[in-house]
């Protein structure tokens, strides 16, 4: 249930978002305790302004009033997905080309299992990453179980 009203505001929010010229990650509909939660994440280059979030809440909560693709009580957010968070679309990976990251594989390749360094290549079905160790590796994009930007401190 929870993942078809998901893809059903995902098609809702799509041309919406995309006309402020912003990009959809992702659409969430989950129940945390008693509450149910419908959030939808945004992003573009340089990341997203609550003034961003805003923008897109009027037009999207009228449209979904207007279709009305959820029976129950629900909290609606609009919000950023945050730094390091992990990716989920070609363009988060794209974005990421010249950042720190992290990268999680299924299994083991050279006897490493999770490296962190900087994507210097991203083509679509590889990834190349640059650690102070190894230099420039190359992986398949579908050994990737997780990957994520990080925040140095």
């Amino acid at each position: 249930m929870s993942n078809r009203v998901a893809e059903i505001v995902r098609t809702i929010a799509k041309p919406i978002v995309e006309g402020f010229g912003f990009d959809l990650v992702d659409v969430e509909y989950v129940r945390e305790g008693s509450n149910w939660y419908l959030r939808v994440f945004i992003d573009k280059d340089g990341g997203i302004t609550v003034d961003d979030c805003e923008a897109v809440t009027l037009p999207l909560s009228e449209k979904l009033d207007e279709i009305d693709p959820i029976s129950r009580s629900y909290i609606f957010e609009v919000s950023s997905p945050g730094y390091e968070r992990p990716f989920k679309t070609p363009k988060d990976y794209e974005r990421a080309i010249g950042k720190r990251v992290r990268v999680k594989l299924y299994k083991a390749i050279d006897g490493v299992k999770t490296i962190e360094g900087i994507l210097e290549h991203y083509d679509g079905k590889s990834i190349t990453i640059s650690t102070d160790k190894d230099g420039g590796k190359t992986y398949p994009v579908d050994a990737i179980s997780k990957i994520n930007k990080v925040i140095l401190i």
